[in-house]
Formats: structure tokens, C-alpha cells, sequence
């Protein structure tokens, strides 16, 4: 457990502050607050969020298309818009005053938030720790003074929080639960499949998907029973991922909630990176991992960035069990190439899933939104025994 900060005030018995601010946290932040609400039926909750957040039954009074950014020029084009949003998030802080926050990835906003809270005596509660591991370490410090607990879900963070003298709580990652695992297995992979995951935000999207397309194309020029497969992001249009797909390249579009089944049952992958790499290598399916940012966010990224590896799955098992084609190697020849092998060649596809085969264990079994939410309510009756016994 984290040191302690002195809050001013009882946490009470109000609602929880939920706060999320991209796809895959809002996924997370929903499993959250269902395991919260087993133990504590009568739970409420508002806070920030998507679909997913909404759908559980959370008062999302602030949309997290708000804050769905990416890079450092972004962010900094979008910095007024931010601030504006800072100020009403510590004003509706400060009516609800709710009993506790949980806080879900994207630092670099929710550590303005933390910040709030602390003025406000809330007790914050930090899931899906931020990657401080990556780059700027020095947060560690942050997280100590502004938080009562964080709770990792990748299996190597404890073991990153201790060598810094921090003593963090391992949840398990909540995909475990999320994933239909078993019923996805029960699926065989098509031998003639490409699947194709370009991302979740706009401008990730145009500047991809066009690379992904060309690769596919030269794929199929040598492979001509290749079909290609695109599974659709939460909250993208199919007229928007059109416009990026050639017209001489036939492509059948999946929705947000068939992901799973097309990347099952691909033969091989091509993602942006993100969260969808780690599922692809929980579903066994070998990927090609891409990303590009503008030229100074990936210029300031490369000074900065302390990890060997941009995707979650090479981060795991600490070497590259996914070719990352980052930048300009993320350009349709060079995508192309890296896909070939699986595509062409039975033997190098086995190869590749077999190294994928101990993903699992290491990241670990079900249940992490319960551990976590067990943590949080245990936590928070110890903190409210504590303004009792004052």
C-alpha cells in the first residue's frame, strides 16, 4: 500500500468518481464498477467515460472524446480545451464531493485531477496504473503522495514500483475476464485470413489504414485467395475507414463487438499498437504491430521512452514475439514483408503461435475487476474506521 496522504475530510457515503478517458480504460472502468456494485448494490457513480462506462449505469457527466488525444503536438493544439475541461471536472468535484475517485490510465490528465482531489480531502485509487515505467519514472513519486492505492494489472509493474520503494497491489489484467476465452478458442482460424485493426482515434486511423491497405494489396498480389477482414473501433464510422480502402481491394468490415471472432479467426494480424495487440496475443493470432506519430512527438518519444518495446505482449514476455514497425517502417512494403511469412508458410505460422502459447500464464488468470474492487471498498472502510476512531 502507498504512504497515506493526509485528506481533511471523511471520505463519507457518497458516490464514486469514476474516471476514464479512452476505449479500452472505458471497457475497464465499466468491468470495475460491475465488481463494485456486486459487493455494494447500492453503489453510485458518475464521473468521466464512453459507451461502455454509460452502459454499466455510471452518471457520465463528462464525455472522454474530450481528452482522446495523441502525441505531444496534439495534446498541445488541444491544451485551451483541456484546461476548460480541468476547470469544470474541479467544480463538479467540488458539488458532488464524492467519497472516492478511481482513476483509470491517461496521467497526463488524470494527474491534474489527482491533484484536485487532494485539495478536495477525496481519496484517489489509481486501476490500471499509468506506464511510468516507460518514460518519466520520476511520477513514481507522484502516485506516493496522491494516491492510497495503485492497482497494476501487466505483471511486471510490482516488481518496477518496489525497486522505487513503492508497494503497489497486482490485480491481474481485466482482459482475462473481458475476453471470451474459452468460446474463442472453440473457433479455428481461416488459412486465407488477414485481419486488419487500424486503431480507435481519427488521425491514428488516416495515417495507417492507408499503409495497411497497400500491404494488403501487395500481399494478395502473391496470395490470391487472401480475403482481408477490418474490425471497426468503437465510434468510427464504416463511411470513415472506407474512404482509406481502395476500391480494388474488397474488405469485410466486422463491428466493434465481433472483434474478437475476426482476430480468432485470422491468420494473421496487422494493428496499430495498443491494448488490441495484447488481446491479439491472448487469442493466439501472430501480429504485426504499427504506429506512427508526427515527426516531433516521435522525436521527443525516442529521447524519453526507457522500454525496448512499444506493444504490451513484447513488454510481457521481455523480447519481440511481434514485429514492430514504427514510423516510417510502418510503409506497405515493409508491412507486407514482415506479413508474408506467416501468410505463405505453415511452418513459420506454427512457429509463431507456439511463442505465443505461455502469454497466459504470465499475465494470469480471471478476476481482476473484483481484486480490485475488494481492494478499493476494503480500503475505503479502513479510511472511514480511521475518521471514526479520531
Amino acid at each position: 500500500m502507498s504512504t497515506t496522504p493526509d485528506f481533511p475530510s471523511p471520505p463519507g457515503a457518497g458516490p464514486l468518481w469514476i474516471s476514464a478517458g479512452e476505449a479500452s480504460g472505458d471497457i475497464h472502468a465499466a468491468s470495475l464498477l460491475g465488481a463494485l456494485r456486486e459487493v455494494e448494490p447500492g453503489l453510485e457513480a458518475l464521473g468521466m467515460g464512453g459507451p461502455a462506462l454509460i452502459k454499466a449505469g455510471c452518471d457520465v457527466r463528462f464525455p472522454m472524446r474530450l481528452i482522446s488525444l495523441v502525441g505531444l503536438t496534439e495534446v498541445l493544439s488541444g491544451l485551451p480545451r483541456i484546461l476548460k475541461l480541468l476547470g469544470e471536472v474541479k467544480r463538479a468535484l467540488s458539488a458532488a464531493r464524492p467519497r472516492a475517485l478511481i482513476l483509470i490510465d491517461c496521467p497526463d490528465f488524470h494527474f491534474r485531477v489527482a491533484r484536485m482531489a487532494k485539495k478536495l480531502g477525496i481519496p484517489v485509487y489509481y486501476y490500471v496504473s499509468p506506464q511510468v515505467w516507460a518514460w518519466r519514472s520520476g511520477r513514481v513519486e507522484f502516485l506516493r503522495r496522491f494516491t492510497r492505492r495503485v492497482l497494476c494489472i501487466l505483471p511486471f509493474e510490482k516488481d518496477f514500483y518496489a525497486a522505487r520503494g513503492m508497494d503497489v497491489d497486482y490485480v491481474g489484467h481485466p482482459l482475462m475476464d473481458q475476453m471470451p476465452l474459452l468460446e474463442l478458442d472453440a473457433m479455428s482460424p481461416d488459412p486465407n485470413l488477414l485481419g486488419l485493426l487500424p486503431g480507435s482515434r481519427r488521425k491514428e486511423i488516416a495515417s495507417l489504414l492507408p499503409e495497411f491497405a497497400g500491404a494488403a494489396l501487395r500481399l494478395k498480389a502473391g496470395l490470391p485467395d487472401l480475403n482481408v477482414a477490418l474490425a471497426r473501433a468503437p465510434g468510427v464510422d464504416e463511411s470513415f475507414l472506407r474512404q482509406f480502402l481502395p476500391p480494388e481491394l474488397p474488405v469485410t468490415l466486422y463491428a466493434p463487438e465481433d472483434r474478437y471472432r475476426m482476430m480468432r479467426t485470422s491468420r494473421a494480424l496487422l494493428a496499430a499498437s495498443g491494448t488490441v495487440t495484447l488481446e491479439a496475443a491472448l487469442l493466439g493470432t501472430p501480429t504485426v504491430v504499427a504506429y506512427k506519430l508526427s515527426p516531433l512527438s516521435f522525436a521527443i518519444g525516442k529521447a524519453v521512452v526507457q522500454v525496448q518495446y512499444a506493444s504490451l505482449a513484447n513488454l510481457i514476455m521481455g523480447r519481440e514475439i511481434f514485429p514492430e514497425m514504427l514510423q516510417n517502417k510502418a510503409s506497405a512494403p515493409l508491412l507486407a514483408e514482415k506479413l508474408r511469412p506467416w501468410l505463405a508458410d505453415d511452418e513459420a505460422l506454427a512457429a509463431a503461435r507456439a511463442d505465443l502459447a505461455g502469454l497466459r500464464a504470465t499475465v494470469g488468470g480471471p478476476g481482476a475487476a473484483h481484486r480490485a474492487a475488494a481492494i478499493i471498498l476494503d480500503d475505503l472502510r479502513t479510511l472511514a474506521q480511521q475518521r471514526l476512531e479520531k
